[in-house]
């Protein structure tokens, strides 16, 4: 089935997202990175969409979705959690899994703990943990706080190369869709990554929101965690304790990555693919 673009007003604020599958499907949620749009599943997306039925949103303030005009307030997980209860709600989605990259994971740790447990059934989180190393939340913001711009596709898609590197191996034709499903072009002509700079406000007004320990321990639900082995947000010791406390996740280190797998690759897909799986036994 060819995806479908769509759009949704959630918590009074146009959400675009992108649909894979039949929509009697199971459903599997697929949440992007703080800075990056949710076109950045669409290879994990087409690789499931014959088994699930995926939506993968914008988040508010990156890619189709609209900007906030108050970005201090909505900019955070709490208000991420809600526009996803929203658009489920919505579409009449009652059960679902959940995969998420670095941001995306930590609103489905969220949801999970909070507003959608029970309606999670299943949790992957790509990268990312209930704790989070500072440096690496650093180096994130010195970025994404302030996106370059530069006269054409050509030269972002050089940027992105590099500050993208830790995603691991990446097509050309992979690389050329990151890069033009992630740019917006400025009034003066130059183009630049599309996302609002005004979201790394969350870090400035909501300085805990990654801190969720006490929402991992309270989780039930199984969980697969993968990490990059050269991951410099998500550190060996927290994922250890991830496998040890609160649902005992299933850990995996993917070799040849950083911050963050790109859930591009056979290897990658077929982790998620056999996590999920193992909740739908086969019927003879």
């Amino acid at each position: 089935m060819t995806p479908q673009s769509q759009y949704r007003v959630c918590q009074g604020r146009e959400i675009h997202f992108m649909r894979w599958g039949d929509p009697q499907l199971p459903v599997l949620m697929a949440w992007h990175g703080l800075a990056r749009t949710g076109r950045d599943m669409d290879a994990l997306a087409g690789a499931l969409s014959d088994r699930y039925h995926v939506i993968c949103p914008d988040t508010i303030g990156r890619g189709l979705s609209e900007w906030s005009p108050l970005p201090a307030q909505e900019y955070c997980l709490a208000f991420y959690e809600k526009l996803a209860v929203s658009l489920l709600d919505q579409l009449g989605v009652q059960q679902l899994h959940w995969v998420g990259t670095s941001m995306g994971g930590a609103i489905g740790l969220r949801a999970a703990a909070g507003a959608l447990r029970g309606r999670i059934q299943r949790l992957v989180l790509n990268d990312i943990g209930p704790e989070l190393a500072a440096p690496a939340v650093q180096r994130i913001r010195s970025y994404a706080g302030s996106p370059p711009a530069f006269a054409t596709v050509v030269e972002l898609q050089a940027y992105f190369r590099t500050v993208y590197k830790p995603y691991g191996w990446l097509s050309d034709e992979q690389w050329l869709l990151l890069t033009e499903s992630s740019v917006r072009r400025l009034p003066d002509g130059r183009v630049t990554p599309h996302y609002d700079p005004a979201m790394v406000m969350q870090f400035e007004h909501h300085p805990h929101d990654y801190d969720q320990w006490p929402q991992w321990d309270s989780l039930t639900l199984p969980v697969l965690c993968l990490r990059g082995e050269s991951s410099d947000l998500l550190l060996p010791e927290v994922l250890r304790a991830m496998g040890e406390r609160g649902p005992k996740a299933r850990l995996v280190t993917v070799a040849g990555c950083g911050h963050a797998p790109a859930l591009n690759t056979a290897e990658q897909i077929a982790l998620v693919e056999a996590f999920l799986a193992s909740a739908h036994p086969a019927t003879s």
